[in-house]
């Protein structure tokens, strides 16, 4: 009896043995998956492209890096890595006119602007034509989502990665060390030099110009997509609605500038006053340069990199005021922009770049707009015998302004100018 009775217990036992097996294996694959999420969660909503070949296109991106650049973060490194990336829907637009205008749109963190900007750009006619390129200062989902949602042409996303906002302990986001306010830097023993006014640095509010002159340099002379380009490239921003007619009537301008306006560096989608809807008139409008719908072409960025150091070195948070007050007049002759008589682009922001974003000072805008866009505004309304109406002194920003001041950190300065030294075979020195 006994003996009948074992091979049934080792039958019983195999079974439990197998069915502990299975259970262990399913859970050590539960566990597992678990933790590829969680330690994958950052990674994934980040690099969300094909990155078989970015290595090689990254080492391609960059001549050399200075070693007085900031030492970078993961976030930074992983977010300069996609700034390799081929742009997106080549499937759908293989390849782009022969005459085609570059489109940059530099954003920081307004996603309820985006999106009617975006909005806008799919009705834009002869946009499919072109190449959007994306700057983005900082990371943020909602921002990334509403890009990655672009079917309407080529686009291609790049991220500033020495943006403040990518660090959270160390400059040039907020250090430990940093001083704040009218601290004295001998006295509170920290780190930092004041503004003209006394005051240190805000890294959300030095980010502006930081942003502005990196976008500048890796556009022109980094990316493998426009440094070879010698075309004009037109500069938008988050909160700039475009008509329908803009790119069309930009072909137009850029190739009515070298014979209506050979002084012109640039052209305009819209008036330099952002609350201008334009005069109305039959002819060309030659004015100071606006920071709307703004484009000019490689002669003028050669130009304009030449003042590296008048432009690091100014005293002033703000990119366009900056360009106002020091590097245009010292080019030695008024720097004109040639635009239409009806604006193709309107300014609709209520809230500033880096508002919004704030705990205590949040600036509460739902992005809604009402732009009217009237039957001229979908076509072409630029005619080519026009005359060129020029502005002569008009009010604004000039030489003699010394600035508001939030750019006195001798990091920032340098900082820029490392931004300009960065694809150049020669460097440019700082005057300090």
């Amino acid at each position: 009896m006994a003996s009948n009775k074992k091979p049934r217990l080792r039958l019983r036992d195999v079974a439990l043995c197998r069915l502990l097996s299975v259970v262990f294996v399913t859970l050590c694959g539960v566990l597992l998956l678990i933790f590829l999420l969680a330690s994958n969660s950052t990674s994934t909503t980040i690099v969300t492209h094909d990155t078989d070949n970015v290595d090689a296109y990254h080492h391609d991106l960059k001549f050399e890096k200075w070693h007085d650049l900031p030492q970078q973060s993961d976030l930074s490194l992983r977010l300069e890595k996609i700034n390799g990336l081929p742009p997106r829907n080549l499937d759908l637009y293989p390849t782009l006119a022969k005459d085609h205008i570059i489109v940059v749109l530099y954003v920081h963190n307004r996603p309820q602007y985006l999106k009617v900007v975006v909005e806008s750009l799919s009705h834009v006619v002869g946009f499919g034509e072109t190449l959007l390129i994306v700057s983005h200062d900082g990371y943020f989902e909602k921002m990334n989502k509403i890009i990655e949602g672009i079917r309407f042409c080529q686009v291609k996303q790049i991220y500033a990665p020495y943006s403040p906002h990518l660090f959270s302990d160390s400059f040039p986001g907020v250090s430990a060390d940093d001083c704040k306010d009218k601290d004295d830097a001998t006295v509170n023993h920290c780190k930092g030099n004041p503004d003209q006014y006394g005051n240190h640095r805000t890294p959300k509010i030095v980010s502006l110009k930081h942003h502005w002159w990196w976008m500048m340099n890796t556009v022109w002379d980094g990316l493998r997509e426009t440094r070879d380009h010698s075309g004009h490239i037109l500069f938008i921003e988050e909160d700039h609605f475009i008509f329908p007619n803009a790119y069309r009537n930009l072909q137009i301008l850029t190739s009515l500038k070298p014979k209506k306006c050979p002084d012109c560096y640039a052209a305009n989608l819209a008036p330099s006053d952002v609350n201008s809807r334009g005069e109305g008139w039959a002819t060309l409008i030659a004015e100071r340069m606006g920071n709307v719908g703004y484009s000019f072409n490689r002669t003028v960025w050669k130009k304009i990199h030449n003042k590296a150091r008048e432009f690091c070195f100014f005293d002033d948070y703000n990119w366009d005021i900056t360009m106002w007050a020091t590097v245009y007049p010292s080019f030695g002759s008024p720097v004109y922009s040639l635009r239409g008589p009806r604006t193709s682009a309107v300014h609709f922001g209520k809230c500033g770049l880096h508002q919004g974003q704030g705990e205590n000072k949040a600036c509460m805008d739902n992005g809604m707009v009402n732009i009217n866009v009237e039957q001229p505004d979908k076509v072409s309304n630029i005619e080519l015998d026009w005359n060129v109406h020029t502005y002569e002194n008009q009010p604004g920003y000039k030489a003699g302004f010394k600035g508001w001041g939030g750019w006195g950190d001798h990091r920032d300065r340098h900082l820029c100018l490392s931004f300009a030294n960065m694809y150049q075979s020669t460097r440019i020195a700082s005057p300090m």
